[in-house]
C-alpha cells in the first residue's frame, strides 16, 4: 500500500492500488537508455514524461513504490501562490528572479493539467482558487504587499477578504485558476504512459551509486544499467556531489483528513500566522485536508503533540464527525530561496531538481520542463534561476546558521549519548538511544515487550539519529535520513540501512 514503512499511511497511498505496478530491474537485461530517472515523485514521472515525449529513452527507477514517497504525503495543491513568497524573493533577488519562479511554477501547473488531460488520467483534478491568508490586521500590510509584488510579476493575484472558510478573515491573497489533485493516482498514471520503445518503470529497486561516464553507469541493488545522463530526482540528491545536504534544511509538516457536518470549503488556504495552517477539500468535496505544525526533522521530542494540536485547532475551526487519516510529510528548505535545479556540477551529466521548500508540485513540473530542456541542449528561461551549480546559495547568513545548526546537533547528540539511559528504562511503544551491556544503541521496545535494536548513528554523515514519536522512526536530526524501528532506510539522503546490533560475546 505505497509505502509501507510509514507508520501514518495518507489519504493519497490508502487511496491507491496496495501492489506494485512494475517488477524490480531484471539483472539480466542487460539495460541502456538515454537517460535514468531515479525517484518517481511528481518530479521524476514529470520529467521522464517529458523525455519520452522528445524522443528519448527512459528508465525510472524508484525505490519503493511509484508516487509512495514525499509526492503521496503532501497536500498536493497544485499553484504558483507559495505563502509570502514574491515580496521577499523580489527584494532579496530582483523582480527578474521572482518572475521567473512565478512562471515556472505557473507552467508547472500548466504541465500538469495538460499531462492529465493528454493521458486522461483519473486524480481528481479541479481547478481551484488559492488563498495565502491572515486573520490578525497586522499582517493586512504583508498581504497587500505581496498582491502588489505578484501583479507587478504578471501573476493572477488580487486582494480579498472573502472566502468560504468557516471563519473570518483579515486579508489574503488570491490566485485564480489554480489546481488540486490526487498526485499518486497522476503519478500512477502518468508512470504507466512510460514503458516500451525502449523506455522501462521499475520498482522496489534502490540506487546504491552512480558512476559518471560515457556512458554512466547505475548501480542497484538488482544490477546495474548504463545511461547516457541520469536525473536525481530522490527528494535531496543521494549523491554528496554538489553539497546539496547543505545547502537545503529538512523540515517536517503533519497533515489530516477529516468528513465535516457541514460545508467542505472549496478553496485552497494557507495562513501566515503562527502556527500556520493549511486547508483543501479532497474526494469530490466529502472531505477536508488540514495542515500545519512545521519543525526541523529529528528536533521535536515528542511529534505525538503535532497532531494533537492540529486536532485541537479542526475541532474548534471545524465541524468535525470524523478524522479518517492522518500522515506527516518531509521537505527541504533551500538557503537562498530557490530550488535546485540543472546539473549537479558543472559540465556534468548527473541533475538534480531538490529544495522546493513544501510546493513539490508546481515546483517538481517546473524542474522536469527545465531539465528536459537541458538535457536536449535546449535554452530554458528559467534554467538560469534555478541553476544548481548558482554560487549566491554559498553565501549568506541562512547557510551559515543551518550548517551551525547541524553542527551544534553533531556534538550536543553525541554528548547526550554518552549519557544514555539503560535499555530497562524504556517503555513498550517507544524508542531511544539507550544504553546496552556498555553500548549505546538506538532502541525501539514492542508492544510485546521485545526490544530491537540498531546503530544509532545515521548512514549519511554519522549524525546520531532520534526517535520520532508519531512515526515512530529514527530520524537525522542533520540531513533528515529516516530508518524504520528496524533501520530499513525509508529516505534518503542515507543509501545504508542502519547496522542491527549485535550483541557482545557473553553478554
Amino acid at each position: 500500500m505505497g509505502n509501507l514503512r510509514e507508520t501514518n499511511p495518507s489519504l493519497w497511498v490508502t487511496t491507491t492500488p496496495a501492489e506494485s505496478t512494475f517488477l524490480p530491474l531484471d539483472i539480466g537485461a542487460g539495460t541502456q537508455v538515454d537517460v535514468a530517472v531515479v525517484g518517481a515523485g511528481i518530479a521524476g514521472v514529470v520529467t521522464a514524461a517529458l523525455l519520452k515525449a522528445s524522443g528519448a529513452t527512459v528508465a525510472l527507477i524508484e525505490a519503493d513504490e511509484i508516487g509512495s514517497g514525499v509526492t503521496g504525503y503532501t497536500t498536493a495543491k497544485i499553484t504558483s501562490l507559495h505563502g509570502l513568497k514574491y515580496d521577499s524573493l523580489a527584494k532579496a533577488n530582483g523582480d527578474d528572479a521572482a518572475r521567473a519562479y512565478g512562471e515556472a511554477n505557473q507552467a508547472g501547473l500548466e504541465q500538469i493539467a495538460s499531462l492529465i488531460a493528454a493521458h486522461r488520467i483519473d486524480c481528481d483534478f479541479s481547478r481551484r482558487d488559492a488563498f495565502t491568508y491572515t486573520e490578525q490586521s497586522a499582517q493586512v500590510d504583508a498581504i497587500a504587499a505581496e498582491v502588489e509584488t505578484a501583479q507587478r510579476l504578471g501573476l493572477p493575484a488580487s486582494f480579498t477578504t472573502d472566502t468560504d472558510l468557516p471563519y473570518d478573515i483579515a486579508g489574503a491573497v488570491r490566485f485564480s485558476d489554480q489546481a488540486q489533485f490526487h498526485p499518486r493516482q497522476f503519478c500512477l498514471g502518468l508512470a504507466a504512459t512510460l514503458p516500451g520503445a525502449g523506455s522501462l518503470v521499475v520498482e522496489r529497486t534502490r540506487v546504491t551509486g552512480i558512476k559518471e561516464g560515457s556512458p554512466c553507469v547505475v548501480e542497484t541493488e538488482h544490477g546495474v544499467l548504463q545511461a547516457g545522463q541520469v536525473v536525481l530526482t530522490t527528494h535531496l540528491p543521494i549523491l554528496d556531489r554538489g553539497g546539496f545536504f547543505a545547502k537545503c534544511h529538512p523540515t517536517r509538516s503533519y497533515a489530516l483528513a477529516a468528513r465535516l457536518a457541514g460545508p467542505v470549503p472549496k478553496g485552497m488556504y494557507l495562513s501566515v500566522d503562527t502556527p500556520s495552517r493549511s486547508v483543501r477539500s479532497a474526494q469530490g468535496d466529502e472531505l477536508v485536508v488540514l495542515g500545519g505544525e512545521s519543525h526541523k526533522v529529528g528536533q521535536d521530542d515528542d511529534t505525538r503533540r503535532r497532531y494533537a494540536d492540529l486536532e485541537e485547532w479542526s475541532l474548534d475551526r471545524f465541524d468535525v464527525v470524523e478524522q479518517t487519516h492522518r500522515w506527516s510529510a518531509q521537505d527541504y528548505v533551500p538557503v537562498d530561496g530557490l530550488p535546485f535545479v540543472g546539473r549537479q556540477l558543472p559540465g556534468s551529466k548527473v541533475f538534480v531538481a531538490t529544495g522546493f521548500q513544501k510546493w513539490g508540485m508546481s515546483n517538481g513540473a517546473a524542474a522536469g520542463l527545465i531539465i528536459s530542456d537541458l538535457v536536449a541542449g535546449a535554452e530554458n528561461p528559467w534554467a538560469a534561476t534555478f541553476d544548481a551549480t548558482r554560487q549566491r546559495s554559498t553565501l549568506g547568513r541562512d547557510l551559515v546558521r543551518e550548517n551551525v545548526n547541524v553542527g551544534v546537533r553533531f556534538v550536543a547528540d553525541r554528548v547526550a549519548r554518552m549519557r544514555a539511559p539503560s535499555v530497562e528504562t524504556l517503555p513498550p511503544g517507544q524508542g531511544a538511544v539507550v544504553d546496552i551491556d556498555g553500548e549505546k544503541v538506538a532502541a525501539y521496545r514492542r508492544d510485546d515487550g521485545t526490544v530491537c535494536a540498531v546503530s544509532a548513528v545515521c548512514t549519511h554523515l554519522d549524525c546520531i539519529v532520534a526517535f520520532n514519536t508519531a512515526e515512530k522512526s529514527w530520524d537525522c536530526p542533520c540531513h533528515g535520513s529516516r530508518f524504520t524501528v528496524e533501520g530499513k532506510v525509508i529516505q534518503g539522503p542515507a543509501l545504508a540501512d542502519l547496522a542491527p546490533h549485535e550483541p557482545q560475546a557473553g553478554a
